[in-house]
């Protein structure tokens, strides 16, 4: 049987930070991405991809906050519903662009996803989750006086972002649909920026004002395919503990236990790797082969075990 991979690309694998992310570019990195998946693609092992919308959700609610006196107002569920759409596109285009130039055998096609939150999440109170570009002082206090409605964050030293509530994902609506296309061969996009978050009023589905993790929904998307690794892409070639300092030190492999003890031990910080260790701990213990945390140009060096952060059981 062949594996199952479950690929979580970050927003910034489509958007880039410093750039306006045009349409153009976004097209343009979203096809180096996939360059660098290409031999995963000319593998027999069954794919998903997810991906996160930090960059691209910032952008769309802001053009809802310019827009709103001349069209209604869209919730925060729906701009995610929207970037889901957007970006699938641009991945499943250049994927069967590339497909059809490789002679590759595949097809590639988004799956709309909702993951089921609970309204009553405490994390639904307490904003987290950095959304849009970043913005230096001066920018940050321009955004207090125009914008004080807006939850804003230092992220690292003179840089700050705006944060959104971050609910924990319940459950994938749609993970039936998405585990037959992969049996069938296909090349899923799921679980757009973490997932529409929604949850039920008696016998209806609501949304709910909030960004999901998108490493937390695909790890619950990998365990729920029984997927044997998830591959979690960011901006850094392996995890490091003790981060810009002079006895800093990058991660091979380590067990679940030695990632929790570093967890705990504050190593990964929230706003950063973090959520993508605890997401790692949490697929590796429900049973999967190993997580693996790499930057985009080593993706496939990491599969064959010569790149990357990996997280075993022991």
């Amino acid at each position: 049987m062949p594996e199952t991979l479950v690929v979580a690309l970050g927003g910034n694998a489509i958007t880039r930070p410093g750039e306006p992310g045009t349409i153009p570019q976004q097209f343009e990195h979203t096809a180096e991405t996939l360059h660098h998946l290409k031999p995963l693609f000319h593998s027999d092992c069954r794919l998903v991809i997810t991906h996160g919308n930090g960059p691209q959700i910032g952008n769309i609610l802001i053009r809802v906050e310019e827009g709103e006196r001349r069209v209604p107002r869209l919730p925060l569920d729906t701009c995610v519903s929207d970037s889901q759409g957007g970006m699938g596109y641009m991945i499943q285009r250049i994927a069967c662009e590339m497909f059809r130039r490789e002679g590759i055998r595949r097809s590639a096609a988004t799956i709309i996803t909702q993951v089921l939150v609970s309204e009553n999440d405490p994390d639904l109170m307490h904003p987290t989750k950095p959304i849009g570009p970043f913005y230096n002082r001066q920018e940050f206090c321009q955004i207090q006086r125009e914008r004080p409605h807006w939850m804003m964050q230092e992220i690292d030293a003179g840089r700050w972002r705006r944060v959104v509530a971050s609910p924990r994902p319940l459950r994938i609506l749609e993970k039936e649909a998405i585990a037959a296309l992969v049996d069938a061969g296909v090349v899923v996009i799921a679980c757009g920026g973490g997932g529409i978050p929604v949850a039920w009023e008696g016998d209806r589905l609501v949304g709910v004002e909030g960004v999901i993790d998108k490493d937390h929904a695909s790890s619950l998307l990998a365990r729920d395919l029984r997927a044997q690794k998830l591959i979690i892409v960011t901006s850094v070639e392996q995890a490091a503990v003790r981060f810009g300092r002079p006895d800093q030190q990058w991660l091979k492999t380590i067990t679940v236990r030695q990632a929790r003890a570093y967890l705990e031990a504050g190593e990964f910080p929230s706003g950063s790797m973090g959520p993508k260790i605890e997401a790692g701990i949490d697929f590796v213990e429900s049973g999967g082969t190993e997580c693996i945390i790499t930057s985009t140009e080593h993706v496939a060096r990491a599969v064959r075990g010569e790149a990357g952060t990996h997280i075993v059981a022991s």
